[in-house]
């Protein structure tokens, strides 16, 4: 089963669905499925240095007594799925097109999971500017990726076509909010849904392989 979970670095509703589909796919261990980390870029027109994120999320908001609401609606349920979020801690808002990059990076040494998880920590708990060349490089090493090739590929201009060519195709496929499942092509969920509501969707989508597959 090809499984595109389409997402964004900073978004951190795409964090809680994303332990959430983990929760969900471990309660069908016969799930053979193929994982597709699909980049989904909210805020494309932020420059590359970042901007003030308190700023930024006040004007998008109307305010930081709305802000708050948001940010302890979603510690509320990032606790319950073992995230710690400290908002406190994230002073930048950052363009999230080289974090996409590093992701496509990191499949060639087969972690990209490990990646995404490491992105999410770095940004939510940690505070980090995953924005910045540094980081990315810094957290790459750490996943075993080779920090002077890993350097020069976010300093060119490798793969920058290809995330912007992934987030125009999620659009043109009526995504308009993350994170949203793909199941096969043919079966989509946004939202940050809760597992059962995942479990039956996988459930549906593995009848239908098994019904194709005896036709």
């Amino acid at each position: 089963m090809k499984i595109e979970f389409i997402f964004d670095t900073v978004c951190p509703w795409c964090y809680v669905g994303k332990r959430r589909f983990e929760r969900a796919l471990a309660q069908r261990p016969g799930t053979r499925s193929e994982i597709v980390w699909r980049p989904f870029l909210l805020n494309p027109d932020i420059p590359p240095e970042g901007i003030d994120r308190r700023a930024y999320l006040d004007r998008k908001f109307g305010g930081p007594a709305r802000v708050n609401r948001i940010h302890a609606a979603v510690a509320a349920a990032g606790a319950a799925e073992g995230i710690d979020f400290a908002f406190d801690r994230i002073t930048r808002a950052p363009n999230t097109l080289n974090s996409h990059r590093l992701i496509r990076f990191a499949a060639s040494f087969g972690r990209q999971p490990e990646t995404v998880e490491a992105l999410y920590r770095a940004y939510f708990i940690d505070g980090q500017d995953i924005g910045l060349i540094p980081v990315l490089v810094n957290l790459g090493e750490k996943l075993g990726m080779p920090g002077d090739v890993l350097e020069s590929y976010l300093r060119s201009d490798a793969d920058v076509s290809a995330v912007l060519n992934d987030n125009a195709r999620a659009h043109r496929q009526g995504v308009n909010g993350v994170p949203c499942l793909i199941l096969d092509g043919a079966y989509a969920l946004a939202g940050a849904q809760e597992p059962d509501i995942l479990l039956r969707l996988l459930d549906i989508a593995r009848q239908s392989e098994t019904e194709m597959a005896l036709s």
